[in-house]
């Protein structure tokens, strides 16, 4: 299990403290998966990436299993089974793919090539090149999800993994993330795909900061779906129609 207890979170920005997180209380459970979703800026990356430990909670404590991790860094986290797929992911100019998931099979059960088949990449094609900038956004974010997918992580976040995907590989994807979630693994999806909420097993919903509502699948997902139906849909897109309060 992992929890986030009353998460606080500040950021500094030109020498004065904004506050992101407010309060935050999340249990997240082995066998489940969940969606955080919410509007832009509303916290939701913010909080997984504090579970990640990419962010250090101001307040509060983050327990993996029993075990209070706040302390821990990125590293320990991911050494303990926590993995995190970016919405924007890095490049790194002069390392090979094949570098790359080497050293995320480090971590799992040994060398895989099956893991790119699995994301839509021929090996041949791509276990020689570089994670720099010859790589489109759509390649090297499919090669951060094999690379998490190596790994073999007991908590897996991704980031809006749909960011910079085709049509095609996003549905895909969605089964690679699908097909790869166990009855002893968390998986957690922060996006506003409607596939993606109607895969998952919970619904957490982010905004301005805090929890303001969470639930099965079957109980949020009509909820988001009848505030999407408004007057305002000619000119909102889902995400803006769902998460905003707009005139009706």
């Amino acid at each position: 299990m992992l929890t986030l207890e009353n998460i606080n979170f500040e950021l500094e920005v030109e020498e004065r403290k904004v506050p992101i997180l407010h309060d935050v209380n999340i249990n997240f459970e082995a066998g489940k998966m969940y969606a955080l979703t919410g509007p832009n800026g509303s916290g939701k990356s913010s909080v997984a990436r504090v579970a990640m430990g990419i962010y250090r909670q101001t307040a509060g404590r983050v327990l993996y299993n029993g075990e209070d991790i706040s302390s821990l860094g990125i590293s320990e986290r991911a050494r303990r089974g926590i993995g995190y797929a970016f919405q924007h992911p890095p490049r790194f100019k002069g390392m090979p793919v094949k570098d790359m998931l080497e050293l995320a099979f480090k971590h799992s059960d040994g060398y895989n090539c099956q893991v790119l088949r699995d994301i839509g990449l021929c090996p041949d094609d791509y276990l020689e090149r570089t994670l720099d900038n010859s790589l489109s956004g759509g390649e090297i974010k499919r090669i951060e999800i094999a690379t998490l997918l190596a790994q073999n992580p007991r908590v897996r976040i991704f980031d809006e993994p749909e960011a910079g995907i085709d049509l095609w590989s996003f549905e895909q994807l969605i089964d690679v993330i699908g097909n790869s979630h166990r009855e002893d693994t968390i998986t957690v999806v922060i996006s506003h795909q409607e596939k993606i909420l109607n895969m998952v097993d919970e619904i957490i919903l982010v905004r301005d900061g805090t929890v303001s509502m969470r639930g099965s699948r079957d109980e949020i997902w009509p909820q988001i779906k009848e505030s999407a139906e408004c007057g305002c849909r000619k000119s909102c897109r889902l995400e803006e129609k769902i998460y905003a309060d707009c005139p009706r």
